[in-house]
This record gives C-alpha cells, sequence and structure tokens, in this order.
C-alpha cells in the first residue's frame, strides 16, 4: 500500500473511532450522569431513564459500537483492499 493511501485509510480509521467514542461518551457521561436527574422524570416501566442509562445504558450502547464498529471497519478495509 502506498503511503498516501495508508494515510488515507488511518485517517477514516481514527474519525470511525473518535465518531464512536463521542457516541460513548455522550450516553455514559452526559446522559448516565449530567442529565441524570431530567432524565429521571420519564419512566421506562418502572424504572427512571436516568436510572437505565446510569446502570445499563452505557454497557448496552458499548456492546453495540462494538458491533457496528466491527461492520464499518469490514467495509472501510474492503474500500482500500486491506481486508483478509
Amino acid at each position: 500500500m502506498d503511503p498516501e493511501k495508508a494515510k488515507a485509510y488511518w485517517n477514516k480509521n481514527i474519525t470511525v473511532i473518535g465518531g464512536f467514542l463521542a457516541i460513548w461518551a455522550l450516553v455514559s457521561y452526559v446522559f448516565g450522569i449530567l442529565l441524570v436527574e431530567p432524565l429521571s422524570n420519564i419512566n421506562i416501566g418502572s424504572l427512571p431513564v436516568g436510572f437505565w442509562f446510569a446502570q445499563q445504558g452505557s454497557i448496552y450502547v458499548f456492546v453495540v459500537l462494538i458491533f457496528v464498529y466491527a461492520k464499518v471497519m469490514d467495509g472501510i478495509d474492503k474500500q482500500f483492499d486491506v481486508n483478509e
């Protein structure tokens, strides 16, 4: 792989990672800590949404992000012809 193509590949990879980290930070820090009080006024079943985000939401989102990251990176690998 030529250096220009390798640099474009890593720039795209870093952009994807940064985006997914921003989503996870939003869910775990902002929704789970900063906005827990306003979200606690909304219920899902018998549990407040703020409690759900603080206790389980960020874990579920993280697991989903792992699978989405793998799928997105497969596409990027094929785009740059570095797939296995």
